[in-house]
């Protein structure tokens, strides 16, 4: 509870949160003079925030050397700590891991109902977001759709990032947020895959046949779990 107080308390402040906001959005580690820059604030106040956020373990920072010479410079970033706020407390964690450690009892056919059960929620936040459009999907744009996976994926909290090349048909799709982590790793592969699942779910709602190939996996020390999709004609 004393943690819980303390982070709200911190995050009252709209500059900070407003600060804490554009460093989950930019994916990047940012200096004081950065921070300063972008919210035109002095560098002293910049700091002060910046200690406040890591204060309460929502960013963490490292000093490195810039290569121009003079002291490092200290970097702040999103700290890997898990940060829920639930008033009563709730644990979804614990839930979560019961409900897996339970499919995986029921051997294959678990998995693949765990699988088949992913990609459904895929398509269903897909089709939230088309309920939500007049336009009928076959008459949406690629970027249209392209802009749609975006929004449904922030929902999700995956925090992507989107480059899309229609002459290609190739969609390259980036997140840098796992919001089942923990889970995953106690059962890597198996939350890997139902992810994946969940990902062609969605891609599969917008587009009629598409491929998707992961690329990287943050379970193998990559910074992003990042994925090529290639709509078939």
């Amino acid at each position: 509870m004393e943690q819980t107080l303390k982070i709200t308390n911190v995050l009252a402040d709209p500059t900070r949160y407003y600060i804490y906001q554009h460093i989950v959005d930019n994916h990047k580690d940012v200096s004081v003079q950065q921070i300063a820059d972008a919210f035109k604030i002095h560098p002293n106040v910049a700091r002060l925030h910046l200690s406040k956020l890591e204060d309460v373990d929502l960013l963490t920072s490292d000093a490195r050397k810039t290569g121009k010479g003079g002291r490092p410079s200290r970097l702040y970033r999103l700290s890997d700590k898990v940060i829920q706020l639930h008033f009563p407390y709730r644990d979804y964690q614990l839930l979560s891991r019961i409900a897996i450690k339970t499919m995986m009892k029921l051997g294959e056919q678990g998995k693949q109902a765990l699988y088949e059960t992913g990609k459904v929620f895929g398509e269903e936040l897909i089709n939230q977001q088309l309920a939500l459009n007049s336009t009928p999907i076959d008459k949406l744009a690629f970027t249209e759709r392209v802009n749609m996976l975006k929004n449904a994926a922030t929902i999700a909290g995956l925090s992507p990032e989107i480059q899309a090349s229609e002459e290609e048909n190739k969609i390259y799709f980036r997140i840098f947020n796992c919001p089942f982590k923990e889970v995953t790793e106690a059962e890597p592969g198996t939350i890997c895959s139902m992810h994946n699942s969940f990902l062609k779910g969605m891609f599969e709602a917008l587009f009629d046949n598409v491929n998707l190939e992961e690329l990287e996996n943050m379970m193998t020390n990559c910074t992003t779990c990042s994925y090529q999709a290639t709509v078939l004609s």
